[in-house]
């Protein structure tokens, strides 16, 4: 692709958008030009960024001329978005995770390939700058053989933190959002479980609403993954105090050799060490620094994404989640097997 990009945006309901769009601005080979919602308030936002606006996404793909699309939407609403952009050509990006239940993600997995577009899921912990340097060291052995990777997201609650009303009611949602906590946090631990360890062989989730009495949801999961020889743990939590222990965004990796953490800092401890050290973690390449670079790089230049944002990736993540899923509802362990996955 040539010239500069245009793109649009279809739903203003996830609040991640905002910054999304800040760092659009850096990009110069990019232009969002136009954003769809059939919320007005959330409209006149946009428009005072100097986007052209419309009530249906519909409209949008019809009266506009764009590239690609970002989609802020409802996780529920990420396949039919997809399939429509997919249509048109337009190549796709959505925020994390891929869409609210395996079903929806096997639909964009098949559409963006038979329609030959690129279809990216963005998670923001993919450009953590500790957690790349954290998987090169692993990869590389710094630790020995992996047996435990574990992630928790935790904070107060949607609400509790100031999430906008337009976020928070879907995330109460469990047919918008495909869960509560469970879906918003421990699909971070399943997407780095995947990138770390592969596909597990089976999962086992706990998840109920033991805090926020007002919900529907639960506000508390915990999901565990298992492997031949290893483990992969998420945990999710709306109900966390404090930023202290346990940490609320922390990936921790054992291997047969040493541990590493990964947050705001990067340490690492091995059998060879008296103690941690801390680890500098170098900047990310030009290209995979931020979502916006990324995605647009990619197009460009048609490369395929990182693994980490891809559309293949997710999809073995959402089927990691739909196994959790099932495994609260039926209080039993459920094997990867045994969801219908195509390749």
């Amino acid at each position: 692709m040539t010239g500069k990009m245009r793109i649009g945006v279809v739903g203003l309901v996830h609040d991640h958008i905002w910054g999304v769009l800040s760092e659009f601005k850096q990009i110069k080979d990019a232009e969002v030009t136009c954003a769809a919602d059939v919320n007005k308030p959330l409209l006149v936002k946009v428009k005072e960024l100097g986007l052209r606006t419309y009530r249906s996404y519909a409209d949008l793909f019809s009266k506009e001329k764009i590239d690609a699309v970002i989609v802020y939407t409802e996780n529920s609403r990420h396949a039919d978005v997809t399939e429509l952009a997919a249509e048109k050509g337009v190549h796709v990006m959505v925020e994390k995770p891929m869409a609210a239940n395996l079903e929806q993600a096997e639909r964009m997995l098949k559409v963006s390939r038979k329609h030959k577009i690129k279809l990216m899921i963005n998670y923001p912990t993919a450009w953590y700058t500790t957690f790349r340097e954290a998987y090169r060291l692993a990869k590389e052995g710094s630790v020995g053989r992996l047996f435990q990777v574990r992630y928790r997201a935790a904070h107060q609650g949607p609400r509790e933190i100031g999430c906008s009303p337009y976020f928070y009611e879907w995330l109460y949602n469990k047919d918008l959002n495909g869960a509560g906590a469970f879906m918003d946090y421990c699909c971070y631990g399943a997407n780095m479980c995947r990138w770390i360890l592969g596909v597990p062989d089976k999962c086992v989730a706990l998840g109920g609403t033991y805090v926020r009495d007002y919900l529907v949801v639960e506000d508390n999961a915990v999901l565990l993954m298992g492997y031949e020889k290893a483990m992969g743990i998420a945990e999710a939590s709306w109900s966390q105090v404090g930023e202290g222990v346990p940490a609320r965004y922390t990936l921790v990796i054992n291997g047969s050799e040493g541990v590493m953490a990964a947050g705001k800092e990067l340490r690492i401890c091995t059998s060879e060490d008296k103690g941690w050290k801390t680890v500098k973690a170098g900047p990310l390449e030009r290209g995979r620094r931020t979502a916006p670079e990324h995605f647009v790089t990619c197009i460009q230049e048609d490369k395929p994404f990182d693994d980490l944002v891809s559309g293949p990736h997710n999809r073995d993540a959402q089927a990691i989640l739909e196994a959790g899923l099932i495994s609260m509802k039926d209080d039993r362990a459920v094997y990867l097997r045994e969801l219908k996955i195509t390749e």
